[in-house]
């Protein structure tokens, strides 16, 4: 059996009590660390926390491993039960859709344990989620590669008058150019991209584009390391919330469309009290 398993968005005590039960009980247990993160990383100290709460080992499957070396993960779960964990909930990414369709083609069973995801817990802020419109990502742009994809979709999402979830670049394991020319690999800092980087991205496009999907007067709402204890969210324009700090990641930021009264009451509460921007308190 195949096991993949939600973790939540907080800390290693997110797991549900069916995920915890389906981790005990398998003989190999991944971790993937590639598409989000969890509040204290995945470091060193990091894994034991997890293998402490497990009562066993927990290896670390980046990038390379789930998309180049997944017939492994395949082959021990045809004879014993593996799981998979997935920060947030196991569909929050395609890569992992992928594992699965995998999985079910060579007739090994499946079972997904679901969790929070950042698409469920962004309803904190108060914006109704059934009022969303297509989510976008934003990725980093590079002095020779700056994709704009998400800008038609932004726009349509704000003529509808829905909001835009927008998921922010995670740079994790990327090779080096330059490695990858000398076809040995070495590795880039891992980079996570901010609501402030997000923001300067988001209106270099509307200067080039011109078709005001969006200004600096949009409303908006940052949110960092949702689902955590010390999470921050604050409402705002986009020019207001580049100008605040909003510490390290996980950041994401939701471009409004059209609010009903009770969002914008919500909003309120996340708003900017005075010139000194704090970060909010985590409860509702």
């Amino acid at each position: 059996m195949l096991y993949v398993v939600g973790l939540g968005l907080g800390d290693e005590r997110d797991i549900t009590l069916r995920g915890l039960e389906a981790v005990k009980r398998c003989e190999k247990v991944y971790i993937e660390a590639y598409t989000s993160l969890l509040s204290f990383g995945l470091s060193s100290h990091g894994l034991s926390t997890l293998e402490t709460l497990y009562g066993k080992p927990v290896t670390l499957a980046d990038r390379e491993m789930v998309e180049e070396k997944a017939d492994q993960i395949l082959s021990e779960a045809r004879e014993s039960d593996v799981a998979f964990l997935v920060v947030g909930d196991p569909f929050g990414a395609t890569t992992h859709t992928d594992l699965v369709v995998r999985a079910k083609k060579l007739g090994i069973k499946v079972k997904v344990v679901h969790n929070a995801s950042v698409l469920n817990a962004i309803g904190i802020c108060g914006l109704q989620l059934y009022r969303y419109g297509e989510t976008v990502s934003i990725p980093f742009f590079t002095s020779t590669w700056r994709p704009n994809s998400f800008y038609e979709k932004i726009q349509k999402n704000r003529m509808l008058g829905l909001h835009t979830l927008c998921l922010l670049d995670i740079r994790v394991k990327e090779p080096t150019l330059e490695s990858l020319c000398r076809g040995r690999k070495q590795y880039e800092p891992p980079r996570y991209m901010t609501i402030n980087t997000a923001i300067e991205q988001l209106l270099e496009v509307e200067q080039l584009k011109r078709e005001s999907a969006y200004s600096e007067d949009t409303e908006c709402v940052g949110f960092a390391r949702l689902g955590s204890e010390d999470q921050m969210i604050v409402a705002g324009t986009m020019k207001q919330l580049q100008l605040i700090d909003f510490g390290l990641p996980l950041h994401c930021l939701v471009i409004t469309g059209q609010t009903h009264p009770v969002e914008e009451e919500m909003l309120d509460f996340y708003r900017p009290k005075s010139e000194n921007l704090e970060q909010q308190d985590n409860g509702v």
